[in-house]
């Protein structure tokens, strides 16, 4: 009798005890680096950041090849010069060589700053982007940074490049 009812304490234990109906996940992956380096939205902000600095860009060029003609002028006419006048062409010269250090250095952080601002609204596309992903395939689990390793059967890449495509 005891081991009967041992024996029926192991069965029940043994059928209450494991779910019935598992729940299959739906899991993806998403490779961030690939989204953010082949998403055409990457490219256009670049080519837009192109367009609106290109003029500086020229400009501050056009400044460093006249100061080095100035300085290749100095050089060469040095000689000429009484102390006095080429002191004060030194002085113009680097005078206008810290003016143009100051304008590339506001350049640059003009530069990274748009740059900056234009990679997180694509982050923030790309993010949306997933999530309509999710939410229209039925994903229980999306992970999207911080991937050591994802096999083909869950990395979902692809599937947001194509969306972010179309938009």
């Amino acid at each position: 009798m005891k081991k009967m009812k041992c024996i029926w304490l192991c069965v029940w234990v043994a059928v209450f005890s494991t779910p019935i109906h598992a729940a299959e996940l739906k899991v993806g992956v998403v490779n961030a680096a690939a989204v953010m380096e082949q998403s055409p939205q990457k490219t256009r902000a670049l080519a837009r950041l192109e367009k609106e600095f290109s003029s500086r860009s020229k400009s501050i060029e056009n400044k460093v090849k006249s100061l080095r003609a100035k300085q290749e002028k100095l050089v060469k006419d040095g000689a000429i010069y009484s102390a006095d006048q080429r002191k004060s062409k030194e002085r113009a010269l680097v005078s206008e060589q810290r003016d143009i250090k100051r304008l590339q250095d506001e350049y640059s952080e003009d530069l990274s700053i748009r740059r900056n601002e234009e990679l997180r609204k694509l982050e923030k596309e790309i993010a949306k982007t997933i999530v309509d992903l999710a939410k229209k395939e039925s994903y229980d689990l999306i992970v999207y940074q911080g991937v050591i390793f994802a096999s083909d059967k869950v990395d979902i890449t692809e599937k947001v490049l194509n969306n972010l495509k179309s938009r």
